[in-house]
C-alpha cells in the first residue's frame, strides 16, 4: 500500500469522527464549523505522521496504527483545551475509542486482505 493511500485513509478517518460528532450534537456540518473541530485532530495526526517518518515506520502497519491514535487523540485534546474547546473525559473516550476503530480497523482489515492474496 502507498503512503499516501495511507494518509488519505487517515484523514477520511478523522474527518467522519469530526463530522459525525458535529452532526450527533447538532452543531452542523459547516466550512468553518467542521475547520473548527477538525483542526486540533488534523494537527495530533501530522505529529503522528512525522513521528512513524522520523522512525521510518511504514504508515499502513498496524503498530503505526498505534502511533497515530496517541497522537492525534492527545495531541488534539491539548490543542482544543489551548483553543478552550471541550474536552470533558467521556469526548476523550469516545474519541479515543472512535479512532482506535478506525485507524486501526482499516489497518487490520489492510493486513487481513493482503494475507489473502
Amino acid at each position: 500500500m502507498k503512503k499516501q493511500i495511507a494518509i488519505a485513509t487517515d484523514l477520511l478517518c478523522v474527518l467522519l469522527f469530526v463530522a459525525i460528532g458535529r452532526h450527533a450534537h447538532k452543531h452542523g456540518i459547516t466550512f468553518g464549523g467542521m475547520v473548527s473541530t477538525l483542526w486540533p485532530f488534523f494537527a495530533g495526526l501530522l505529529c503522528g505522521w512525522l513521528l512513524l517518518t522520523w522512525k521510518h515506520m511504514r504508515f499502513e502497519k498496524v503498530s503505526s496504527g498505534y502511533v497515530v491514535v496517541v497522537s492525534t487523540v492527545f495531541v488534539g485534546m491539548i490543542l482544543r483545551v489551548i483553543a478552550s474547546q471541550g474536552t470533558a473525559f467521556s469526548f476523550i473516550c469516545v474519541a479515543l475509542i472512535f479512532l482506535s476503530l478506525f485507524l486501526l480497523g482499516w489497518r487490520l482489515a489492510a493486513k487481513a486482505a493482503s494475507k489473502r492474496k
